[in-house]
């Protein structure tokens, strides 16, 4: 077997836990390499790393580090260990107390896999493809000026739900729902159902609410002549500039990310303690 440890510069407990991991996979056998994740270089499109070829990926880092090895990980089929050395931890749930015991169990062949959905987009311009990218937690078209409007047409399944205007519209996947979709009033979904939940930022009208939509369709977003410029995003690490007329089509593909260790429990108790869920009349 072949893994490949991908570890946050910014994390400072992840260079000596990445060692003593690289001599534990040795003892047991399997190949394996490092890779140092600098997420600031990512928007500059300065990281260069291949996937192809490792059987699975360990991430020392946050979820923001599990987003972005996920992203490239989905479609070659390759799971992803996650340890979590950030705050939030919804992405990356296996605690760094635990990871011996959770390590040797996914390569005794005992651990569950859980399967996560992803949101990809295509930006269509002048009816060709100019970009196509996917978000394991959202897609985000917005302005690039700070609480500015911007009108954008909605239609799903090629039915029109209208103009929007708003700061911005976020598409997010049911695992990005506890992200930035949810800061923004938007519903929590429980991760194993393949959607798409659409939830405006800062809507003009009181009476724009979340939608959620099933994967057997596509969202087409047209962006409409507006007074600022106009910007997508995914995950918010990969941008790409919009202009006026482009259609952004959105669907849930057909590959998934695998996150190793990532059991239904683990979800529901991450919610109750990053969101102070206590029970009771008082909840």
């Amino acid at each position: 077997m072949k893994c490949l440890i991908v570890v946050n510069s910014f994390k400072k407990l992840a260079s000596g836990l990445g060692k003593d991991i690289s001599l534990f996979l040795k003892k047991n056998d399997i190949i394996c390499s490092e890779f140092i994740y600098d997420g600031n270089s990512i928007k500059n499109d300065d990281i260069s790393v291949s996937f192809a070829g490792y059987d699975f990926v360990i991430t020392l880092g946050g979820d923001g580090t599990v987003l972005f090895v996920c992203r490239s990980c989905a479609p070659l089929g390759i799971p992803v260990f996650a340890i979590n050395l950030g705050e939030f931890g919804f992405l990356a749930c296996v605690q760094v107390h635990e990871w011996k015991q959770k390590l040797q169990d996914y390569i005794d062949g005992q651990s569950c896999v859980s399967e996560r959905f992803l949101i990809q987009a295509e930006v269509m311009r002048n009816g060709k493809s100019v970009f196509v990218t996917s978000g394991m937690n959202d897609i985000v078209i917005s302005s690039t000026a700070s609480s500015r409007l911007i009108n954008l047409n909605v239609a799903y399944k090629w039915a029109s739900l209208g103009a929007f205007k708003a700061n911005g519209l976020i598409i997010s996947s049911s695992t990005g729902s506890t992200g930035y979709s949810a800061a923004a009033g938007g519903p929590i979904v429980e991760p194993s159902l393949a959607a798409m939940i659409l939830t405006p930022i800062s809507s003009f009208s009181l009476s724009a609410r979340p939608l959620v939509f099933g994967s057997d369709g596509e969202l087409a977003i047209t962006i409409l002549p507006s007074r600022v410029n106009v910007g997508l995003s995914a995950d918010c690490q990969i941008d790409f500039s919009l202009q006026t007329k482009d259609t952004v089509i959105l669907k849930v593909p057909e590959y998934k990310a695998n996150l190793i260790c990532s059991a239904q429990e683990k979800f529901y108790s991450a919610l109750q303690s990053k969101l102070n869920w206590s029970g009771g009349p008082r909840a």
